[in-house]
């Protein structure tokens, strides 16, 4: 028996499907879809100095929205299919020590470098294990109506403080694209954010006050020298850095001599591994200007405790004794850096010398000008250490294998290279 269907149900039937397709209607006109498109391509890398470039093909996944309206600040996403080199086969990287950064280049109704980085997270990858790398992120505000395409470009991997830069041999095919429709809201010019160009810093300015100076019969005992910015070269076993870091000479009169007491106002890090305790030495020779000649050794105790990954590593007071070997007036200047930590030796030598303290001094039998000292005085590029430069060298460039070990174990040797000094700064509460 067939049922009649009434004027009513029809009515009712049609306008539920009615609503389903307006619902339909709305959900498309809602939604931007974000795309995800991957592309591969060859790549060159270059890793610190002592490992040989990597040659190798990186594949990337950039999600970015299909479309958009100008005036719009958009996120993007890049993740790392494949990276184009292996973890070395020389250490074992510990969990969360390895970060990516990158460039992402926007084409067509706007251009721009859109920076990319990604957070210090990754599982512990095993030598010669395929590098595991975080998922990169970046925005991009859009300026101009049309079509936007991005392309990835260069990237760098920093591991344990150390980089490997990874620039493309081949022209790289576009990742994604952006409609971008009229907008009000637009900018004319795209923000600073979007370029990677590095902001140059300028030479930190010495404060002119005065540096503290003895003056005899005065019955002063302590003195307190000025923070001077002192730029380091270093020399790692892997290779060379250069870092700046504000350091203090103090002096305390002990008869006709002076403990010195050398400050370092920043820490120097936070750890990228577990580093035992006992492991790490650092020493100075301070120079010596002025009525005066020589340096003044001064080190500091090993650490006391382990470091733990991710904690911040602090160069400990250095102390030692001058013996003033000249009658006059005598100037201080932070000298030569060495750290040792497990058999490695990281020397770190200013480029610029800066008195950090005064004194007016009487000559002393044995003092300094009188003494063994080799280095040169304050004005000085800083001398030579029996344990610094040199010493790397005799490994022999040659031994390439010998001196990547030597480089990296646990990774102390980066560690104590010139990222000790300001990459993560931390006032130190004296």
């Amino acid at each position: 028996m067939r049922r009649r269907v009434t004027p009513a149900r029809r009515t009712g039937a049609a306008g539920a499907v009615l609503v389903l397709c307006s619902a339909g209607v709305l959900l498309g006109v809602a939604a931007t879809p974000a795309q995800a498109a991957e592309v591969s391509f060859a790549t060159h890398c270059v890793p610190p100095a002592g490992i040989d470039p990597v040659d190798g093909t990186t594949k990337v996944e950039i999600t970015a929205p299909a479309t958009a309206k100008a005036g719009d600040t958009v996120d993007i996403v890049w993740k790392f299919v494949q990276a184009a080199s292996k973890n070395p086969d020389i250490i074992d990287l510990p969990a969360n020590s390895v970060q990516p950064s990158g460039v992402l280049k926007a084409a067509g109704a706007q251009t721009g470098d859109i920076t990319m980085q990604g957070p210090r997270e990754n599982p512990a990858i095993p030598k010669s294990g395929a590098m595991v790398l975080s998922d990169m992120k970046g925005s991009l505000k859009l300026t101009a109506a049309g079509e936007v395409t991005l392309t990835p470009d260069a990237y760098t991997v920093n591991a344990m403080s150390t980089d490997t830069k990874c620039t493309p041999k081949e022209t790289v095919q576009k990742a994604a694209t952006i409609q971008v429709t009229p907008g009000s809201g637009g900018s004319s010019s795209p923000p600073p954010s979007q370029s990677t160009t590095p902001s140059q810093s300028s030479t930190p300015t010495t404060t002119p006050s005065p540096t503290a100076t003895a003056t005899g019969g005065s019955g002063q005992t302590d003195f307190t020298g000025k923070e001077v910015q002192v730029p380091y070269a270093c020399k790692t076993p892997i290779g060379d850095k250069n870092a700046t870091s504000p350091v203090q000479i103090n002096a305390k009169k002990n008869g006709g001599s002076y403990d010195l007491t050398v400050q370092f106002k920043k820490s120097v890090m936070d750890s990228p591994a577990d580093i035992p305790k006992d492991s790490v030495k650092p020493s100075m020779e301070v120079a010596l200007g002025g009525a005066d000649k020589g340096t003044v050794h001064v080190e500091g105790p090993t650490n006391a405790n382990p470091i733990k990954s991710g904690d911040p590593i602090e160069i400990p007071d250095l102390t030692g004794t001058y013996k003033p070997g000249a009658s006059g007036t005598a100037t201080l200047a932070p000298g030569v850096l060495t750290i040792k930590a497990l058999g490695t030796t990281t020397t770190c030598t200013p480029t610029k010398s800066e008195v950090s303290l005064t004194l007016d001094t009487t000559q002393q039998p044995g003092g300094a000008s009188g003494g063994t000292s080799t280095s040169g005085g304050a004005s000085s590029s800083g001398g030579s250490s029996s344990s610094g430069a040199g010493g790397l060298a005799e490994t022999g460039s040659g031994d390439h294998g010998a001196l990547k070990a030597l480089g990296l174990v646990a990774g102390t040797a980066i560690l104590l290279g010139a990222a000790v000094f300001t990459f993560l700064p931390r006032r130190n509460p004296r």
